[in-house]
């Protein structure tokens, strides 16, 4: 089997994945901790043969946990953002400064569109551009929906938005407390991320496929103008991409990769910006 980690700064999300068929055995989450337990927080390692890890968290937390797995699996693999990659230049003046997650959400989505915007809905959402040829043009990071919230400091953040919720519904004015919150907040994220990649596109003269990864990437769907794919499994896809351990993954598919996302004609893109800045 191989585990793969993905180590957020709260959050670690795992799965373990059949090295011969390729299949997602099982997966799960965690709140990443100073001390991993095997069997309680990630699985035994006992049938583990190979892991892969992508780490925002401390430094600290990642050292112990390459550590502990050292001790009983032969080979520990440790993303980390470079210059190059897999014929993606990395647009930031330190690359070594670039969340792994965002980059190995890049490479994912370049592997399968050739060129894209990633968008990343998680504590923050976080949006980066890839031209078709591999030129990373850096990216942009606004608050995600909870820290929105919590900043706010109105008794509402234990009250979550409806991932189910209609798009209309969360755009709709709201009628108390709770919902003006909700739906403000909804209305500044996904405001964003149009206005955003409309801005980059007219700029660089490309519209880009646009695929959203994260915990919260299914309700930001809903309320996008853009064609879009959703992507959970997008930066285990750049893990396996860097380190491909079995055929499937050496022959490029991607475990759980959506149908790439139709792109919007570039002047339908610069109408719709032309119209919101007349507002």
């Amino acid at each position: 089997m191989i585990l793969d980690l993905d180590i957020g700064n709260t959050l670690s999300k795992w799965r373990l994945k059949d090295v011969a068929s390729s299949e997602i055995r099982s997966r799960g989450a965690v709140w990443t901790r100073e001390e991993w337990r095997p069997g309680a927080d990630i699985p035994d390692l006992d049938v583990v043969e190979a892991v892969r890890i992508s780490s925002v968290a401390r430094e600290s937390v990642l050292r112990d946990t390459v550590t502990l797995l050292r001790r009983q699996v032969g080979v520990v693999h440790v993303a980390r953002s470079t210059s190059e990659a897999l014929g993606v230049s990395c647009g930031y003046d330190e690359p070594g400064r670039l969340g792994v997650d965002r980059w190995m959400g890049v490479l994912a989505g370049y592997q399968l569109t050739g060129g894209c915007c990633s968008v990343d809905c998680g504590s923050a959402i976080t949006m980066d551009f890839v031209l078709p040829g591999g030129r990373h043009l850096g990216g942009y990071i606004i608050p995600g929906l909870r820290l929105m919230k919590e900043s706010l400091k109105l008794g509402t953040r234990n009250v979550a938005i409806d991932p189910d919720s209609e798009a209309d519904e969360l755009l709709a004015p709201g009628r108390n407390t709770v919902e003006a919150v909700n739906h403000g907040i909804y209305m500044s994220a996904v405001s964003a991320v149009n206005r955003i990649y409309s801005e980059v596109c007219d700029r660089e003269g490309v519209a880009l496929p646009l695929l959203l990864t994260g915990g919260d990437a299914r309700v930001v769907s809903r309320g996008l103008r853009i064609p879009h794919a959703v992507w959970p499994d997008m930066v285990y896809a750049g893990l396996e991409t860097c380190y491909p351990l079995t055929a499937a993954e050496r022959a490029g598919r991607l475990a759980g990769a959506p149908l790439p996302p139709s792109v919007p004609p570039l002047e339908k893109v610069r109408a719709g910006l032309a119209f919101s800045m007349l507002l």
